[in-house]
């Protein structure tokens, strides 16, 4: 980075899925990384030998890393910030005295459901998981766009907001065979220069309560369809806990591939649900690829049982995913990482058969994270970012956007005072880049 010459101018769908994340006090700040010592930039000629090939290398002109003060040259190259002076030949990108601030990670989202982009569906009342499961088959049959062109839409969407990366789960069911996984694949492919995307088979409607459905499992793994293996609620669902988890889990072995299971379960259920998840963790040596998402049952515990689960979790590179729609079910994400677990953020469903709510916008999602844990401080709200921005990486083996040199150049520019203040305006996202190029500019996707 440079000194620029520049200068800047029946029960709701919450009761049955409900998460966040909490904020007990961290103080780090993202705000470090705008301290690094700057570089010169060098004046555009021709592109400069790499490695026996051309360097590509781009200069963000006037840009402020986290709000600094003082506008910076950015520089990248070959999809790197660099602390080097830029190559003869680089681009150059006026950045206006936009803030620049890292790309956000989607770290649990459901695109093949979503209708986004389409005609409003009408909602009907719903009693719990089996209702909503249902309405899932019926909005599936009545959609004339293919999950492919749905699923695009919305994640590209996401792209012009900022994310750059998600994990993308894609209900695998007899009533869909795999044409979730099929056609998020296909988006993934459509975007691949502009979004990383994990998938994962998601077994909604039960592993072992519906037939059919883990042989569907089996063949997703097999074919390299999807990156990892999901559950959901193997006692207050699947009702059948060793059967569920071991079938799960047995793929994922057999198949080098890692876990991702949904538990709603509260209390003593989820507990037994967690602690088989991290008994076959332990005893398949799928350390550091197993999640657990929304994760119930740890809000509430007392101190010493929530430090022996985190323990245990933690020695096992165990993460968990968390949504942000209400206070009610807060994870307690401080005491959590004191313990080695990555807790990442994401959108969930997206205006599907659950919900008419949902944007795949993370700045804002942050902004609920936030809002529903009643953050105040300057330091709590850059926090919230970082759950959005590193906590997700973390969980996807990414390596951090912290704009620091050696890291992805996944950034955003946008127009403000400081981290805070975006955090809680959710300013428009001006450009958005993606290894280096820009793939998004004033809402739209480009390139």
């Amino acid at each position: 980075m440079t000194p620029s010459s520049h200068t800047a101018d029946g029960p709701s769908r919450r009761s049955v899925i409900a998460g966040a994340a909490a904020m007990a006090g961290t103080t780090a700040a993202l705000s470090a990384a705008a301290s690094l010592s700057p570089a010169q930039a060098a004046p555009a000629t021709d592109a400069q030998p790499h490695g026996g090939r051309r360097s590509r290398a781009v200069v963000f002109r006037d840009v402020r890393p986290f709000g600094a003060r003082t506008p910076v040259d950015l520089t990248v190259v070959d999809g790197r910030i660099s602390d080097r002076p830029a190559p003869p030949g680089a681009e150059v990108v006026d950045g206006g005295g936009r803030i620049a601030l890292p790309a956000l990670v989607d770290a649990h989202i459901h695109p093949d459901k979503t209708t986004w982009g389409g005609p409003w569906v009408t909602r009907k009342p719903a009693n719990g998981l089996a209702d909503y499961v249902a309405q899932d088959v019926e909005l599936f049959r009545s959609q004339r766009r293919p999950v492919a062109e749905r699923a695009y839409g919305l994640m590209a969407h996401a792209v012009t907001r900022g994310t750059r990366a998600m994990r993308a789960h894609a209900d695998v069911a007899p009533a869909y065979d795999l044409a979730g996984v099929e056609g998020v694949g296909t988006a993934r492919e459509r975007l691949r220069h502009a979004l990383d995307v994990q998938i994962v088979a998601f077994p909604q409607h039960g592993v072992i309560r519906t037939p059919g459905t883990a042989e569907l499992l089996e063949e997703a793994a097999r074919t390299g369809a999807v990156d990892l293996i999901g559950g959901i609620d193997p006692i207050g669902f699947d009702q059948a806990l060793d059967e569920q988890l071991d079938l799960v889990f047995g793929i994922a072995d057999r198949h080098g591939i890692g876990v991702d299971i949904h538990l709603h379960d509260r209390g003593e259920k989820g507990l037994t649900a967690l602690r088989g998840i991290i008994d076959r963790t332990r005893a398949l040596s799928l350390r550091g690829k197993v999640t657990v998402s929304h994760v119930f049952c740890l809000p509430g515990l007392d101190d010493r049982e929530l430090g022996a689960v985190a323990s245990d979790m933690g020695d096992l590179g165990m993460s968990l995913t968390t949504v942000a729609p209400s206070d009610s079910l807060v994870l307690p994400i401080a005491r959590l990482r004191e313990h080695g677990v990555d807790v990442g953020l994401g959108s969930d469903g997206v205006r599907d058969s659950w919900s008419p709510f949902g944007n795949a916008d993370m700045l804002h999602r942050t902004h609920l994270l936030g809002w529903v844990t009643d953050v105040r401080l300057d330091e709590e709200l850059a926090d919230c970012y970082r759950v959005a921005a590193h906590g997700g990486a973390d969980i996807l083996g990414l390596a951090r956007a912290d704009l620091t040199p050696g890291a992805p150049a996944d950034f955003v520019l946008v127009r403000g005072e400081c981290l805070p203040q975006v955090v809680v305006d959710t300013p428009q996202r001006d450009m958005v880049v993606h290894g280096g190029r820009v793939v998004a500019r004033d809402g739209e996707l480009v390139g």
